[in-house]
């Protein structure tokens, strides 16, 4: 095996290896983030009260909006979380991951623009002069109602991640980078979320359940999160094998 060869079958793993310390970091870091940005939305919004929302989003006004700018915090870390994904799970199959990445981006596309309901919220609630033919009531009701179309709109976004992540997961589960057990539960764990989102699209009243379906994902991404950050992936010998070493060899 040439020298040459060497040094690029090296230069991969080492890509692999440090895409994957990123990873880790940024499973653990944007799941922090979400779970900030949900918590303050869950303060503020009161479910049924359109008029009580409104009163304490204009009560905490840069509290709302620092939650969008964690959202949004959110998203960039996904994409480059996709990034090193992609950089790891490549020699895997390069057409199932790049599938994998196409639906994780389209994941970020729709939760990125969904803030924009957010903005509207905010728009509406400070009752601008070409808004005065509407009552505080009506405003109030028409910020409740972007609230809910955004709520709504999560569930596009979680079909996408279930998708793109169920993807993933089987491809650390052929990988063998990981232990099959945690690839496997990431295979359940993504096909359950992309099930109940697109089941709370067709049978809304569902959504009185919460996020306990979510759960299994959570449990997947934090302890994926912790390996990938502290273990590492494990290379099988076959991923670091070349042509030119089995000729080599012979």
């Amino acid at each position: 095996m040439s020298k040459s060869t060497t040094t690029s079958i090296n230069s991969l793993e080492r890509a692999q290896r440090t895409a994957a310390r990123i990873v880790g970091f940024l499973y653990l870091f944007t799941n922090a983030t979400a779970i900030f940005a949900f918590s303050v939305r869950g303060k503020l919004i009161v479910p049924r009260d359109a008029v009580q929302t409104a009163t304490n989003i204009a009560a905490s006004e840069r509290l709302f909006r620092i939650a969008i700018a964690t959202e949004l915090i959110t998203v960039v870390g996904v994409v480059v979380l996709v990034w090193g994904l992609y950089v790891i799970l490549k020699p895997i199959d390069r057409n199932l991951v790049w599938l994998a990445t196409f639906l994780r981006l389209a994941e970020n596309f729709v939760l990125a623009f969904v803030t924009v309901q957010e903005l509207a919220v905010l728009a509406v609630g400070k009752g601008p002069a070409y808004l005065q033919a509407f009552s505080t009531q009506q405003l109030q009701g028409l910020a409740y109602t972007f609230i809910r179309v955004y709520d709504s709109t999560f569930n596009i976004g979680f079909l996408f991640l279930g998708l793109g992540s169920a993807l993933f997961s089987y491809l650390w589960f052929r990988s063998r980078y990981i232990p099959r057990l945690l690839a496997g539960w990431g295979i359940f764990a993504s096909s359950l979320m992309a099930f109940m989102s697109l089941t709370l699209i067709v049978f809304p009243g569902l959504a009185s359940m919460g996020m306990i379906y979510m759960m299994p994902m959570g449990i997947y991404e934090f302890g994926l999160g912790f390996w990938l950050l502290i273990k590492g992936i494990q290379a099988p010998p076959r991923v670091l094998e070349s042509p030119a070493t089995n000729l080599t060899s012979r």
